[in-house]
């Protein structure tokens, strides 16, 4: 049946070797069941819920991807998008939580709908290579200042609008521990090293009092507070519209680069670079971000952890589908989960920061009409709290920079057209 499944053989594989892949690529990755409730929660949303909802939809997107694709590509709500559906969309926008679920959902039929009328090459081929490496390490940038400010390492000020906090009171030093805990553990290609971390970091809570035991293992909390709760009337105003388009766009390049990057690890790449089952593979994604707007969490997207399962030979869906069994199994440890302090995730969420930002030694920087609008992203993202603002303006600095840069022949009509429509929203939207 197996074999039938995930045709191993052909792939040089078994099921031993799948199965210890999924278990590398889980523990690589199980940081989300901690990190991601607790920056929804943030956004007001019921955080046990939150849990389970996270668990479902990487579950979910997990046998799609390996039962329909194929592929040894786990999913889960992503990081990056879920800072920005709470700081930029609830907190930053002032839209309700059931709002911003409603323009993932949309998102998630949006992403359906390219693919399914072959619009997806278009998209891709309208932002300029640039733009994708800067998108991903502004969103870095976005979630390094998301961990130090909730982990008190930086703080706001009158005059200076941030300075550095008391990084010897317990929440920043606990949170710097568990940080300089993760490059140890990483830097000697320790399995699980994120998720040791946390959980060592919450351990050293418990034992200075700071954090109340509650339990390890217990039924699934309710799904109920999230259940069904989006609002996509609402998320279908004018005004979200730019909240929409920053939703996919940033799931569609970064589940783009992801499949890239673990096919080529695995060597399933075709002789062009071509992605085996591209299109199952990217419909997999979309259908676990529906339901995960239905279920309560943000999109759900490839995890570029998958890399680390491919590394342990994973090279069919089983892989993912292990991941799924694990996610699955993980919906019962719900007061462990309940436990984890904001200093316990802020060091893995810097930890993840810092993986995104690789994108920016492949950026010209010779070139200032290359440098100029990955600057803007990179440091705009953060300074104006917002993915979606980041990316407007750094479309529209990569139009003028080549305009005025005498290099407007390497602007394609489809750059033309997003870089007015982005600068039209901001006159008239903001």
């Amino acid at each position: 049946m197996l074999e039938k499944l995930f045709q191993l053989n052909k792939f040089g594989s078994n099921s031993k070797t799948e199965i210890m892949a999924g278990i590398t690529t889980y523990l690589t990755m199980a940081y989300i069941i901690f990190v991601n409730p607790a920056m929804l929660a943030d956004a007001g949303m019921d955080k046990g819920a939150v849990f389970v909802a996270t668990c479902l939809a990487a579950a979910l997107g997990c046998f799609i991807m390996g039962f329909w694709a194929n592929l040894p590509v786990a999913l889960a709500p992503g990081m990056g998008l879920n800072a920005f559906f709470t700081y930029g969309v609830v907190l930053g926008m002032g839209h309700s939580w059931q709002t911003a679920l409603g323009a993932v959902f949309l998102s998630g039929v949006i992403f359906i709908l390219i693919s399914a009328f072959k619009l997806r090459e278009w998209i891709i081929n309208a932002i300029p290579v640039t733009l994708k490496k800067a998108i991903a390490a502004g969103i870095g940038s976005f979630l390094a200042l998301i961990a130090l400010k909730n982990a008190g390492i930086i703080v706001d000020h009158p005059a200076t609008l941030v300075s550095l906090g008391d990084i010897t009171s317990f929440s920043p030093a606990m949170a710097i521990l568990g940080f300089f805990l993760i490059i140890a553990l990483i830097q000697r290609n320790i399995p699980g090293a994120v998720m040791i971390a946390v959980l060592a970091v919450t351990v050293i809570g418990l034992i200075a009092g700071d954090v109340s035991y509650s339990g390890i293992v217990s039924a699934p909390p309710s799904l109920a507070p999230t259940f069904m709760q989006m609002d996509i009337a609402a998320a279908l105003d004018v005004a979200m519209l730019s909240v929409i388009f920053a939703f996919l766009f940033v799931d569609l390049f970064d589940t783009s680069g992801t499949l890239i990057a673990v096919t080529q690890r695995a060597g399933l790449t075709k002789a062009d670079g071509e992605v085996p089952r591209l299109g199952k593979a990217l419909m997999a994604d979309s259908t676990a971000t529906i339901a995960g707007a239905a279920l309560g969490t943000s999109t759900t997207t490839s995890y570029i952890e998958s890399a680390a399962g491919v590394a342990a030979g994973g090279r069919t869906g089983m892989t993912a589908v292990t991941v799924g069994v694990l996610f699955l199994l993980s919906i019962f440890f719900a007061p462990l989960a309940g436990m984890i302090p904001v200093y316990a995730t802020a060091g893995a969420i810097f930890y993840v920061s810092i993986l995104m930002m690789f994108t920016l030694k492949e950026v010209e920087w010779d070139d200032l009409t290359e440098a100029a609008p990955v600057a803007v992203v990179l440091l705009l993202t953060p300074l104006t709290f917002s993915i979606a603002h980041g990316i407007t303006l750094g479309f529209v600095t990569y139009a003028a920079a080549k305009v005025l840069g005498g290099k407007a022949h390497e602007l394609s009509t489809s750059v033309w057209v997003l870089a007015v429509l982005l600068l039209a929203k901001i006159i008239f939207v903001g």
